[in-house]
Formats: C-alpha cells, structure tokens, sequence
C-alpha cells in the first residue's frame, strides 16, 4: 500500500513525519521558512488519507515507496521521530542528516514496554467505541501536550481540526502498531548513526528533553537544540525558531555527509 504525501517546496529533497493525531498538512504552516526545500510530507499509517497501520515494519517499508529515491534529509515529530529514526537505523544510504524533535528510541524495559503497550490497546478501544471527538478531547488533556493550550487561536484551531478529521479505526490502528509499546526498542543501535544529528526539543518538556540528553550521549557527534519557552511541540509552540534550527543545521552542517 502506499501513502498518500503532500509536497511543496524546490531544492534539496527533505522528508518531514507528523506525529500522531496528524498528517501530511502538520507542516503547511512553515512553507514560507522553508521553501527552500522540496519537501515531502507523508500521512502515516492510520493518519490523513493512508490506509490503516497494519504494523511498525510493513510502516517503515511504506515510508521507504513513499520517499526519495537519493539522499535526502529526514526530520520527524514524536511519533513521526521515532518512525525518523528506525527508518534511518534500517537505510542509513537514503538520509543525509537526521533531526528528531521530541522523539524517543523506544522502550527499553520489557515489563514497562508492555504496559505502554495496555495503555494503548486501552486508547484504542476507547476511540473505536466513542469516536474522534471524544478521543480527541481527552488527547488534548495529556499533560506532554500542554503546551499547545499557549497556541495563537487560529493555530489551535487548525491543529484540533486536523485531529478531528481522523478516523477512530486509523487511529486505533496506530496506537496498535505504531505506539511506544509496539515499537522495537533501538537504544543499543544509536551509536551505529554516522551521518549528523540534531535533537530538537522543548526546555518546558522535561521527560522528552532527558531523553534527548540520553540519546546524544549514545549517538556519534550528535546535537542538542532544546527551544526556550517551548513544550513537546517547538514545531507549532516555537515555528520560526524549530525551522530556523531546521533549515541551519541541514543546509549547514547536514549539507554534507559525514
């Protein structure tokens, strides 16, 4: 199956990964900052107009129809960061430089993987039984997303309206097969990175910003780019400072392959 992608932008190929509750639009807000590049921004598995998820590697091999042919550069968010990474670990020839903003390697112990993963079985039925809107208000509760309730109205307001378009049987699909608890845990396969990477979070995100210091401590030469006065999301909390870290660090220091 493929998935269907939003593109836009001309000069070097960039690949950008919503996260989930999104699509391929969670991005239309930088074309201005970075028209500079050709980008191409998939709706995952579950997400937009794809098809369902059907599980964590049959999602990596979509991804792996759906992009470039050549290098190109790979940026995701949350869940698309995490999707960034593995497909990255899987076909380091495709990426030039990586920036994973608010993403994780997964879980390392089984016991707690495991419960991640009842939690979101629990979320799953919860959104097949009472639909997108009730799913989608108890979602914005979450306390890694607080920061969102700071967004410009407008901003809110197109970010819940992308939420709301979903689908309980997408989303269900994801929170299966694409959660923290069905992903594989690549903890032990970060110091096998060899191109540049940028660790992009918000100061405000405390668990997510450790988690970025734990992965720069395993990965060669990576960075830190931790946005002040931002949550989980610098990407809508912080846009112009998220894309100018962006477009510095591929069309400078990720401009070349290591």
């Amino acid at each position: 199956m493929t998935l269907a992608t939003t593109s836009w932008g001309t000069g070097e190929p960039l690949a950008l990964l919503h996260g989930f509750t999104g699509d391929g639009s969670a991005f239309d807000h930088l074309r201005d900052a970075l028209g500079r590049f050709r980008v191409t921004a998939p709706d995952l598995p579950g997400h937009g107009a794809s098809a369902p998820a059907t599980s964590w590697d049959a999602t990596l091999e979509q991804l792996r129809g759906a992009l470039a042919e050549g290098p190109f550069f790979l940026a995701g968010y949350s869940l698309g960061a995490r999707l960034a990474l593995a497909f990255t670990l899987r076909w380091p020839e495709c990426v030039r430089a990586l920036l994973l903003e608010s993403g994780s390697p997964g879980i390392g112990n089984p016991e707690e993987r495991e419960r991640r993963r009842a939690e979101d079985e629990h979320l799953a039925d919860f959104v097949l039984r009472n639909g997108v809107a009730a799913f989608v208000a108890r979602w914005e509760e979450h306390p890694t997303l607080a920061g969102l309730k700071d967004l410009s109205p407008a901003m809110l307001a197109a970010v819940r309206e992308r939420r709301l378009r979903q689908s309980p049987e997408g989303l269900a699909s994801a929170l299966r097969h694409l959660g923290s608890g069905a992903q594989p845990p690549l903890w032990d396969e970060l110091s096998q990175l060899r191109i540049p990477v940028l660790l992009v979070g918000g100061e405000r995100d405390a668990r997510f910003s450790e988690i970025a210091r734990r992965m720069a401590a395993g990965i060669p030469g990576a960075r830190i780019s931790l946005v002040p006065s931002s949550g989980h999301s610098p990407h809508l909390e912080a846009p112009e400072r998220y894309a100018s870290a962006l477009a510095t660090f591929f069309t400078q220091d990720g401009g070349d392959r290591r």
